[in-house]
């Protein structure tokens, strides 16, 4: 095992395996503990669950998250600055005219 540093100051390890091995590539985020004693253990991380939309619009959409809350995200560039009340209000509300709809149907 080879342990050192990058120019930024981020820390790498490298492993080299002294025995014949066979198993599967992968690649992944991991938890990596460096313990004072040399001993380096790694744990792999879940994958992201990212929320499905419910709805979407040009600039925005709304979802539910794993939490249960509803979250309407709204993104746009610095650069149309001048119309984004316009389109905020516009998408807000065809989504939420969308959902009511839904709810309507629902009942």
């Amino acid at each position: 095992m080879t342990i050192g540093k990058t120019k930024e100051g981020l820390r790498t390890a490298d492993f080299i395996c002294n025995e014949y091995v066979e198993m599967e590539a992968f690649e992944g985020k991991c938890k990596v503990q460096m313990m004072r004693d040399g001993m380096m253990y790694i744990t792999e991380l879940p994958k992201r669950v990212r929320n499905q939309a419910i709805f979407r619009d040009d600039n925005s959409s709304f979802s539910k998250g794993q939490n249960g809350r509803f979250y309407f995200v709204f993104t746009m560039d610095e650069a149309s600055l001048e119309q984004l009340p316009h389109r905020l209000v516009r998408q807000a509300r065809a989504i939420a005219e969308k959902i009511q709809k839904q709810l309507i149907i629902d009942n």
